[in-house]
C-alpha cells in the first residue's frame, strides 16, 4: 500500500473550485464548468483512477448499485485522466448512467490538492480518489479523501450526506 501525505484539498464549508473540462455522456462531449453543474441542486464530484483501473470501476459499480441518483435530488459527475474518447469507451462498455470529466493533464487534481504520481511511471500522475458533496453554491457539504492506495470510500457515510443535504428534495 501507498500511503498519501495530506494536502490541502477542500475541507466542508470550503468552496469548490470551479472549473472547465470536457463532459462526456454516452453518445459526445463538452466542455462545462462545474459551476454549471451546482445551481440546479447538489452535485457529487466523484475523482476516480483511469477507466479500466479496478478503483474506479469498483467505484461506479457501488455508485450504480447505490442508484443515488434515483432516490436523492443530486447530479453525479466523475473526474479522471482519461481522455474523452476513453471516457466515451468506458461510459458505454460499463453502461454507466453518468457524465465524467476528462482531465488529462490532471490539472483538476492539482487544483483540488489530490495530485497522486503513479509509481513506476516518470511524469505520470493522477486523481487521488476523492469525493465531494457539493451545494448549490459549490459549498463543500461532505467530503472523503484516500489515505492510502488503494481505498475505497464508506458508501453508507456518502449515502447519510446525501440524505442530509438533500432531505426535502428527494426525486
Amino acid at each position: 500500500m501507498k500511503e498519501f501525505d495530506e494536502t490541502d484539498y477542500p475541507r466542508v464549508g470550503e468552496t469548490a473550485p470551479d472549473f472547465v473540462r470536457p463532459l462526456v455522456n454516452g453518445e459526445y462531449w463538452e466542455d462545462v464548468a462545474l459551476s454549471e453543474l451546482t445551481p440546479d441542486g447538489p452535485v457529487l464530484l466523484v475523482f476516480h483512477s483511469m477507466d479500466g483501473a479496478f478503483p474506479g470501476t469498483y467505484i461506479w459499480n457501488e455508485i450504480s448499485d447505490r442508484a443515488w441518483d434515483d432516490r436523492y435530488d443530486v447530479t453525479l459527475v466523475g473526474l479522471s485522466i482519461s481522455t474523452p474518447n476513453e471516457h466515451l469507451e468506458f461510459v458505454q462498455q460499463r453502461e454507466i448512467d453518468y457524465r465524467l470529466f476528462s482531465d488529462p493533464q490532471n490539472g483538476v487534481a492539482e487544483t483540488y490538492d489530490l495530485v497522486n504520481d503513479l509509481d513506476g511511471m516518470t511524469g505520470v500522475s493522477e486523481a487521488r480518489p476523492a469525493i465531494f458533496l457539493l451545494d448549490e453554491d459549490r459549498i463543500v457539504q461532505y467530503v472523503w479523501t484516500a489515505d492510502q492506495w488503494p481505498e475505497l470510500p464508506d458508501y453508507d457515510d456518502i449515502g447519510e450526506a446525501l440524505e442530509a443535504t438533500t432531505s426535502g428534495r428527494e426525486s
